[in-house]
């Protein structure tokens, strides 16, 4: 069986997750702690970051791309009879998410109300050309769901435990992005691409007393902190 090795709360973990459970594919999972990785892991990681996955003949895979390139290669697509054409542009569209994962670790990790601000600015570039693109839905390219689907339910996930939790959204005047991330969220991809403690594990680093979100109040985090122990 397929082996994913995972810190819980990676976004690049969830995407390769999420894949996985829209395709039905059976997979392990292991949690490491990226302040303290075994030394088995860093002799099958070349980058010591996660996501790492195990392939059914033993072959350790690195690279969230890489990893989503080879899930597909070994099961049938979410979306068939797709052209090369809209193959490359769904690529695209998928790393318009993931090239923001960290860019949304950083803002949800904003120290104070000036830096959210400034984080969710650019967090919201992302949404709102996902906002131009969106057409009626319920997912991305209409009511099939697909790859660029999964890529994006790692951010909007998120959002959603966010303005749960807060009260803050991160979508707020992107009414299209909005009803997309309903829609993910009906299908229970989001929860069962992650551990049962996930939102737990969540809350705890992202709306610690380290954080405005956690607080409303300063702290001594850095302001240009990136994620933390995010990949």
């Amino acid at each position: 069986m397929i082996k994913v090795i995972s810190f819980k709360i990676c976004p690049f973990v969830q995407r390769v997750t999420a894949l996985l459970e829209a395709k039905s594919i059976p997979y392990e999972i292991d949690f490491i702690s990226l302040k303290d990785k075994p030394q088995w892991f860093l002799d099958i990681s070349p980058t010591g970051q996660v996501p790492v996955l195990i392939a059914k003949d033993g072959t350790p895979l690195f690279e969230s791309d890489a990893i989503i390139e080879y899930v597909d290669e070994i099961s049938e697509p979410l979306e068939t009879d797709l052209t090369p054409e809209a193959k490359a542009l769904n690529r695209a569209w998928s790393y318009q998410a993931s090239k923001h994962y960290l860019v949304q670790c950083s803002a949800m990790r904003s120290p104070d109300e000036e830096t959210l601000a400034e984080r969710s600015a650019n967090l919201g570039k992302a949404f709102a050309k996902a906002e131009k693109q969106l057409g009626d839905g319920p997912y991305f390219s209409g009511n099939t769901i697909g790859n660029v689907d999964i890529a994006w339910l790692v951010l909007l996930h998120r959002t959603e435990i966010i303005r749960k939790e807060t009260g803050y959204d991160f979508l707020a005047g992107y009414s299209k992005v909005q009803a997309w991330r309903e829609a993910l969220m009906k299908t229970g991809l989001a929860e069962k691409s992650v551990a049962e403690d996930f939102e737990q594990s969540f809350t705890d680093f992202y709306l610690s007393d380290k954080t405005f979100l956690g607080t409303g109040g300063n702290c001594a985090v850095p302001r240009n902190e990136p994620c933390g122990p995010c990949c």
